[in-house]
């Protein structure tokens, strides 16, 4: 099983709770691999220009009448994707032109075999944006030797912002309202339950998901990476995903567990981009165990 650091929680009047310290399904590292603070803070800078940038761009195209081509893998794309992901490459090959750049529009750029790689997607969820939607989001991540330290979800259409940073609790932003807290929560039956689509699911993830689905209060549907952000608020308690890549997930990994939750493939290991493309996320890492074994394939339960 991965290995987790310890954790401090202080629970608040709601049952929400408070972290010092992180819970996280990671790999050893080296220490050799601590990421300086300095570092983290100018990349922090850099994310937020990012998101900055792309914001606008995004906004302008929102509710527009504009066309959406289909890609290889069946996902649609919109200008607003290429010209929000393009201002942001802008922004980070000018404050750190070493460093690695992956794109979900324009896939890998300048030093593929830094240790540091940023990974982008500049709307996550574009069916929700082409449909009027806001529930989609921009990601921005770096990854230090192929794990998330940094970490921003950007809703451009709604003003709110989560940023996540290894090691620190996950920061909030909202005209709406809203803190950060995942539900205290021990048992299955009392859990949101919520998936982007049925679409996404594979025909081997489909039985899997559905077991899980019958042992929670309640399954919603949509969301793509602002349910991880509800996640991080106490207002979803679980997501289970497949079929994602790297700049689906990278992103939100040190917000969900910046906000004390956790996040992990459907086998309880740390996500990898060379991994099966699961994806769990808990809000209170106490359902770890039992959500995995709602989740493993039937022939083993």
């Amino acid at each position: 099983m991965p290995q987790r650091a310890p954790q401090r929680q202080f629970p608040q009047a709601d049952g929400r709770r408070v972290h010092e310290g992180m819970n996280i399904a990671m790999p050893d590292h080296h220490p050799s691999d601590a990421v300086p603070a300095e570092l983290l803070e100018a990349a922090r800078a850099v994310a937020l220009a990012c998101a900055d940038a792309a914001r606008p761009i995004v906004r302008r195209y929102f509710r527009e009448t504009i066309g959406a081509e289909v890609k290889g893998d069946d996902s649609p794309v919109t200008i607003a994707d290429r010209e929000a992901e393009q201002a942001m490459r802008a922004v980070i090959t000018k404050a750190f032109p070493a460093h690695g750049l992956l794109g979900e529009e324009y896939g890998s750029g300048t030093d593929a075999g830094s240790d540091w790689q940023w990974v982008l997607d500049p709307i996550d969820g574009t069916r929700a944006f082409i449909t009027g939607r806001p529930t989609f989001g921009t990601l921005i991540a770096l990854l230090h030797k192929g794990r998330p330290v940094l970490g921003v979800l950007d809703q451009p259409v709604l003003g709110e912002r989560w940023i996540g940073i290894e090691g620190r609790l996950t920061e909030f932003s909202s005209p709406i309202g809203g803190r950060i807290g995942p539900r205290a929560l021990r048992d299955l039956a009392a859990a949101e339950l919520s998936c982007t689509s049925p679409d996404i699911l594979s025909d081997d993830a489909k039985p899997r998901f559905a077991n899980l689905g019958r042992q929670v209060r309640r399954i919603s549907w949509g969301g793509d990476c602002y349910a991880y952000g509800l996640l991080a608020l106490g207002q979803i308690d679980i997501v289970a995903e497949c079929t994602m890549k790297v700049w689906d997930w990278a992103a939100l990994v040190p917000i969900v567990t910046g906000a004390g939750g956790i996040m992990t493939d459907w086998q309880g290991r740390a996500l990898d981009a060379s991994g099966d493309g699961t994806v769990l996320a808990l809000g209170d890492p106490a359902l770890l165990d039992t959500a995995v074994a709602a989740l493993a394939p039937l022939s083993s339960v």
